[in-house]
């Protein structure tokens, strides 16, 4: 457990806020789990067992909960549409009526002894709005109370919302705040009990994309501050009773199991790597194919860093704030492309929204020094969507790479839980953009599936990335990285995948990788090849 900044320090004479706040923060949780440990907290908490109060910090997968006002009549749509979106409804005993959860809001049940620390319940309310309030104020977001209801409101929409329930004197249940949240499966509720009432979201307020965990870390410090405590963070998996823990990730299937290669390619690889300083998406995303790539001496490079400026819910890339540039990367790039001796080379990069052209200007860079050191190099560039800086865009498709490859991910519905800081239409427009740049460039785009979507929805994504003008396609199974990421869906079998490439086959791909374990640079020399192949023939 590491220790959190002290805020608004507590005064020596008041034995209760000398207390720290434990915050355990759970990542992607269902509510069901969530619900059982906030009853082991408040049991805890009651029996003595537990000296610190705590507040759990978390999203939850899609979710409708009726509060003790709230019926199923308040719920617009039918069973059988919930069950075909996926989406739980389940009544709690909270105050309030209908609300729904999902990804890109976050939650935070605060288990507070409010005898202890001599709060009323309504005081306790208004601190819970006092935190979303410094929360959005922080990002530029002028909110307020509104006396219709609890919660914060902007421009009469709701932002945040607020329903407690007490047991023993002590709190459960807690606050919502709308961060990038899709906003649709309100529509289909009443939400709160309030007839015409829009919700909105923090990101559909700033007009920009938002990084959900740097708002965690607005309200972390506005909790020390509200509630006059020093804050001790831990992860949600830690000191918790077996039962408690969130599920078990499924165990794969006998298809996804591979041998690893042997042979000296690997440790040669692995080495160069790492004694030239550099960083590899193999080994950064966890790839399945790392021993296989490693073992034929070919790597991804990963530049701009090893930290992402995005937290995107599938990715194993770590999320801190971006580095400085490193000026000497691309010299000990292009050292690495000569010393392994390879005739086609993939760069990929960190997303650096922190950078005016989202890097472009680095894989400029990289490409000049590499060719200077390996003139017959092919060289494909696996992109960000650089925020859609067109000019950006423009600039590194002068350089005419061979490939420029940007992954579209998954289907749109998804887009909010998957990629909650990316947008759908603006990944198509970079594809299209490539084409209107240079015509003869050769584009790629990757898709995963597992998550959810359905074989109409793969489909369709499928045929707005041809539409666009894109040349290959590669498909691969998504996997967990880790219990904190989004849950498998489903382990897509090979059978489908192969249906799949007909299916990419027939809408005008000219080449197409599909299987469980392919990624987006998986081959990549081999899928760059059928294109000029079929550009010969």
């Amino acid at each position: 457990m590491k220790q959190g900044r002290l805020a608004n320090p507590a005064s020596s004479d008041d034995s209760c806020e000398s207390m720290s706040l434990e915050i355990e923060q759970w990542g992607l949780v269902s509510y069901r789990q969530a619900y059982a440990r906030q009853l082991q907290l408040v049991d805890q908490l009651q029996r003595g067992d537990r000296d610190n109060d705590v507040c759990m910090i978390l999203e939850h997968p899609p979710v409708f909960t009726l509060g003790r006002n709230s019926t199923a009549e308040h719920v617009g749509v039918s069973d059988t549409f919930l069950k075909r979106k996926e989406i739980e409804l389940i009544k709690v005993e909270r105050g309030g009526e209908v609300t729904y959860h999902g990804p890109g809001q976050i939650v935070c049940y605060p288990i507070i002894n409010l005898r202890r620390a001599k709060l009323s319940v309504l005081q306790f309310v208004r601190n819970l709005e006092e935190i979303m309030l410094e929360v959005v104020k922080k990002f530029g977001i002028k909110a307020d109370r509104d006396p219709r209801n609890h919660g914060i409101w902007c421009r009469s929409c709701k932002l945040g919302s607020v329903g407690i329930a007490i047991k023993h004197g002590i709190t459960y249940h807690g606050l919502a705040l709308n961060v990038t949240v899709d906003l649709e499966p309100f529509g289909w509720i009443n939400p709160c009990g309030l007839d015409g009432v829009s919700m909105t979201s923090m990101q559909r307020e700033c007009k920009k994309s938002l990084d959900v965990e740097k708002v965690k870390e607005t309200i972390i410090e506005a909790f020390g501050k509200v509630f006059q405590r020093e804050t001790r963070i831990s992860d949600g998996d830690v000191a918790q009773s077996a039962e408690h823990l969130p599920a078990r990730r499924s165990a794969k299937p006998k298809w996804l199991k591979q041998k690893l290669p042997v042979g000296p390619g690997y440790e040669k690889t692995r080495r160069l790597v790492k004694n030239r300083d550099l960083h590899t998406v193999c080994q950064e995303a966890r790839c399945p194919n790392q021993f296989e790539c490693y073992g034929k001496s070919t790597a991804t490079f990963l530049i701009m860093g090893e930290f992402c400026t995005r937290n995107c819910r599938f990715c194993a890339v770590a999320h801190r704030q971006a580095e400085r540039l490193d000026p000497g990367e691309p010299h000990r790039i292009a050292k690495a492309v000569e010393d392994l001796a390879l005739d086609y080379v993939v760069l990929t990069s960190v997303t650096r929204d922190d950078l005016d052209d989202g890097g472009a200007g680095h894989f400029v860079r990289t490409m000049q020094a590499i060719r200077k050191i390996c003139p017959d190099t092919l060289i494909e560039v696996l992109i960000p969507d650089l925020m859609g800086n067109e000019s950006a865009l423009q600039h590194l498709c002068r350089h005419h790479p061979a490939v420029v490859n940007h992954n579209v991910e998954t289907v749109a519905r998804l887009y909010p839980e998957v990629r909650p800081q990316a947008i759908y239409e603006r990944s198509l427009m970079l594809l299209r953009n490539v084409k209107k740049f240079d015509q003869k460039t050769v584009t790629k785009s990757g898709l995963m599936v597992g998550l959810g979507e359905t074989k109409e929805e793969i489909e369709k994504t499928m045929a707005d990335i041809r539409e666009c003008g894109c040349d290959l396609l590669t498909l691969g199974q998504y996997l967990q990285p880790t219990k904190k990421h989004l849950p498998v869906h489903r382990f897509v079998p090979p059978k489908e995948f192969d249906n799949l490439r007909e299916r990419a086959f027939d809408l005008g791909f000219k080449g197409v990788a599909a299987g469980p374990h392919v990624r987006s640079s998986y081959q990549a020399e081999t899928l760059y090849n059928q294109v000029r192949a079929s550009r010969s023939a």
